[in-house]
């Protein structure tokens, strides 16, 4: 995996091979980073990655200059890894070992964006309690933006607060506001 644009534009970061992860491609998440660079100006906003797994995703964002990111993932090796890069290039980025449905029900901090990339074989009714846990607890600020990666086979057009998707390869991106 690398980074793809920011101060560490072009880094490769090799992930240990033991965590159970599937990053967010480097041809998706260029993508899905030309589409937010147009909304936020990413040195004013607050990130929540959600199934954060290798920190692809908040890295990213890191890279980007946005000072305050939270990313939750509940594998104890993931958590490492992304403490581990995070302290290595002096990210912004604070980590949670938790169980992100228990995290939701938990906190009370909004996000200007908040990045789900839950495990492929969730079902758009998992889904869907996820974008509802989201709302109902008032996550998102005014501006706000979540948005989730899943694989093709689920559709959540269906789902309120949906705008739209966007495909890349076999990953789509669900935005919802």
């Amino acid at each position: 995996m690398r980074i793809i644009s920011g101060i560490y534009k072009g880094r490769r970061l090799t992930a240990p091979k033991n965590l159970p992860v599937r990053p967010t491609t480097d041809f998706a998440k260029e993508a899905l980073f030309n589409i937010l660079r147009v909304r936020y100006y990413f040195e004013e906003i607050v990130v929540l990655d959600l199934f954060s797994g290798t920190g692809n995703i908040s890295f990213e964002f890191a890279s980007r200059g946005v000072p305050n990111i939270t990313s939750v993932d509940a594998h104890h090796g993931c958590v490492q890894y992304i403490n581990k890069i995070s302290e290595e290039f002096e990210f912004p980025i604070t980590t949670i070992k938790s169980d992100v449905k228990k995290y939701l029900e938990n906190t009370s901090a909004k996000f200007d964006v908040i990045f789900a990339d839950p495990p492929y074989d969730f079902t758009s009714e998992v889904l869907k309690g996820l974008t509802e846990e989201i709302f109902n607890n008032s996550l998102l600020n005014p501006e706000g933006l979540l948005i989730i990666e899943h694989a093709k086979q689920n559709d959540l057009s269906s789902l309120p607060h949906f705008v739209e998707a966007r495909r890349y390869g076999s990953s789509v991106f669900s935005f919802f506001n």
